[in-house]
């Protein structure tokens, strides 16, 4: 698609945390960016073309944030109605905060939300959130998120989120959560002495606010339902030293009541439910829509909000969790819930909807994974993407009444017609018998023997990988390579026995797992064992390098992108903040500590390795690879080591990712000795 770009007068919002969101004119992509680029590698480096999209309440524009040069972003705005094409409406090129969203709250006003990385005093990693809102044609910008008063005892991580679009059929009018902090009350008598989350109602054209919810110290989040009123208000607990203990206390608000009442003694089926987890709330059923395991996979109960307390289950399976719920339109309507066996599935109780996702599945053989991404405020048109393992992805609009797909935007305009490799789900035996999950992707036209091949292990841990479209899963293939991601055991998705303790306390497991994939490979003809290596991102690379600890001799080649290598580090790491005793309690202590910290045996490795990491990186601190490389180097052994400034955990930079990848592919050609 060719982009065309209007000039706009220049103007600049200063949303704190030195982030300043600058709507210029943007002409032109860079090297990287180009249509003409020919390079692979800059071509999958590339980020996907829509990072997010959201369709108006008429139905008839669409804005979307999308990536501009290098790491920046920006928001594009297409209105149906107009001879003018695409518009640039703001543009981003702060590294250290990101555009992450732009929501539709009039037919004129978008409120978008900002994500970014700060440094304390002491060096410390501070995560913040920001809101401002803009004119459809790029004027009026305006910071929603308050300004740090000079009196302020402390730096506002939380800018507010959106709680609700649609406030009682008010135009204009949105709900957003607002965090209050302390001032010093030394000399006046009109500094803020409240604290914790409050919600305020906000009109996103004059301005305009007012509080609509008082602020809670320890309230973590609110829930709305779909006619704008809040409903559920959770609590997060914290010890004496105010670190916070992992429990919850749920608040609900009865129907036509202003006072909160505790959500608890909860039954399903005659039993307690000890667990759950608040997801939405609908007001024409009065019930909670909850996550809660049953029979030990995760599950979609409904819990009544009328008192009585007796929930019901909605949607169960006995072999995979239940892990979506589906809602959507500007009141966040839930009308299904997803899971993912081997490929992903959707069960909607909108049977509407369900003859329309039957119908778009006929008309999208090869785009099997659809997903509803917007609606208009009546329903009556859909923003859908719908992708597969060979195809990134393509955003069309459908019109219910007219019953007409309309084809908008791809999702990754440098990949279009570009030839794939297949996903092929597979099961694979581990040492002890157990038959491992995972996806087989092979270059495209390969008969897949005799391969270079990687074994790739996702992030997480407390996740899985899923059938369809990996930049970086078909980035190798093109290069050709076969690619096998497991999901070992300590993996997500698959129940609380597969989950088990966790990755990290029973990396023995979920690492011989890991192991096992790669003499699968060997096993099955379909990789040269001269030519096997192992890359991973966060706990893959984690993964990648512990297997080198336990099987030295059997990846030839390592690469670690942004990778844990101490868990006792991993522990440090949180000092300072509020979840310290969760992270803490998830690594555990004892022997498991020391002996599954690949930094601390770097005398085992034998294979080369390749790191790669940001320096914002908040989930993995960047200390994490330097003092990696630190001690292979002291081993003599071969490493090599890249370090991406102001970046984080997923080096969002399509020029740094080109690289990256570019000196992967150099790497492995040279230690597989393509």
């Amino acid at each position: 698609m060719k982009f065309y770009m209007m000039a706009l007068a220049a103007s600049s919002l200063a949303l704190g945390a030195g982030l300043t969101v600058t709507a210029t004119p943007t002409l032109a992509q860079d090297a990287a960016n180009s249509a003409k680029i020919d390079d692979v590698a800059a071509r999958f480096g590339v980020r996907e073309s829509v990072l997010s999209i959201s369709l108006s309440p008429s139905g008839r524009k669409v804005a979307w944030v999308s990536p501009g040069p290098e790491h920046t972003e920006i928001v594009r705005v297409y209105d149906m109605d107009s001879s003018d094409g695409i518009k640039t409406i703001i543009s981003n090129s702060e590294k250290s905060g990101d555009i992450t969203s732009c929501e539709w709250v009039t037919d004129d006003r978008l409120l978008c939300q900002v994500y970014g990385m700060a440094r304390s005093g002491d060096g410390t990693l501070l995560p913040y959130t920001r809101m401002f809102a803009i004119n459809s044609d790029g004027s009026g910008a305006e910071q929603i998120s308050e300004k740090r008063s000079y009196r302020a005892l402390g730096f506002n991580q939380e800018g507010g989120e959106i709680v609700a679009l649609d406030v009682a059929d008010e135009d204009g009018q949105v709900l957003v959560s607002k965090n209050y902090v302390k001032e010093m009350s030394t000399g006046t008598r009109l500094a803020n002495s409240k604290e914790g989350l409050g919600v305020d109602r906000l009109d996103i054209v004059s301005g305009k606010r007012r509080s609509v919810e008082s602020p809670d110290e320890l309230a973590s989040r609110y829930i709305a339902d779909e006619n704008g009123d809040i409903r559920i208000k959770i609590r997060s607990l914290v010890n004496a030293a105010g670190y916070l203990t992992g429990e919850h206390i749920f608040m609900y608000r009865p129907v036509g009541k202003s006072s909160w009442e505790q959500l608890d003694d909860i039954h399903l089926g005659g039993t307690p439910v000890k667990e759950f987890w608040p997801v939405a709330v609908s007001a024409e059923k009065n019930i909670l829509y909850a996550s809660s395991p049953v029979s030990g996979f995760d599950a979609i109960i409904a819990v009544p909000l009328d008192g009585s307390k007796n929930a019901t289950t909605l949607v169960s399976r006995n072999d995979v969790d239940i892990d979506q719920l589906i809602r959507i339109g500007r009141s966040r309507r839930v009308v299904g819930a997803g899971f993912a066996t081997e490929k992903r599935s959707i069960e909607y109780f909108d049977p509407e909807l369900e003859k329309i996702a039957g119908a778009l599945g006929k008309a999208l053989p090869n785009q099997p994974v659809v997903t509803i991404a917007g609606a208009s405020a009546d329903e009556s048109k859909l923003l859908i993407m719908a992708s597969s393992d060979t195809d990134p992805g393509t955003v069309y609009l459908y019109d219910k009444n007219a019953r007409n797909l309309e084809r908008l935007l791809a999702n990754r305009e440098y990949l279009v017609d570009r030839p794939m490799g297949s996903m092929k789900p597979v099961t694979y035996p581990a040492a002890d018998g157990t038959q491992i999950p995972g996806y087989l992707t092979l270059p495209a036209g390969s008969q897949g023997k005799n391969l270079p091949a990687i074994v790739l292990p996702h992030g997480g841990p407390s996740a899985r990988d899923h059938w369809g479209f990996d930049w970086l899963v078909q980035f190798f293939t093109a290069r050709g390579y076969a690619v096998l991601q497991p999901n070992f055991r300590g993996s997500s998705g698959y129940g609380e026995d597969w989950y088990g303790r966790n990755g990290f306390k029973a990396w023995d497991t979920a690492i011989g797992d890991v192991k096992d994939a790669g003499r699968w490979l060997v096993s099955e003809g379909i990789a040269d064992p001269d030519k096997l290596a192992i890359a991973g991102w966060s706990y893959g690379g984690y993964a990648a390098l512990q297997s080198q600890v336990v099987a030295p001799d059997l990846y030839k080649a390592v690469v670690a992108i942004a990778p844990v290598t101490d868990l006792e580090m991993l522990r440090s790491d949180s000092r300072g903040y509020t979840n310290r005793r969760l992270v803490g309690d998830f690594i555990g202590t004892g022997d498991h500590v020391a002996a599954g910290s690949p930094r601390r045996h770097a005398e085992n490795f034998k294979a080369p390795v390749a790191l790669f990491h940001g320096t914002l990186d908040l989930n993995v601190d960047v200390r994490h690879s330097r003092a990696m490389a630190d001690a292979l180097k002291d081993e003599g052994k071969q490493v090599t080591y890249s370090e991406y400034d102001d970046l984080q955990h997923d080096l969002g930079d399509s020029n740094v990712r080109a690289e990256m990848l570019t000196k992967i592919d150099a790497f492995l050609n040279s230690a597989l000795g393509r």
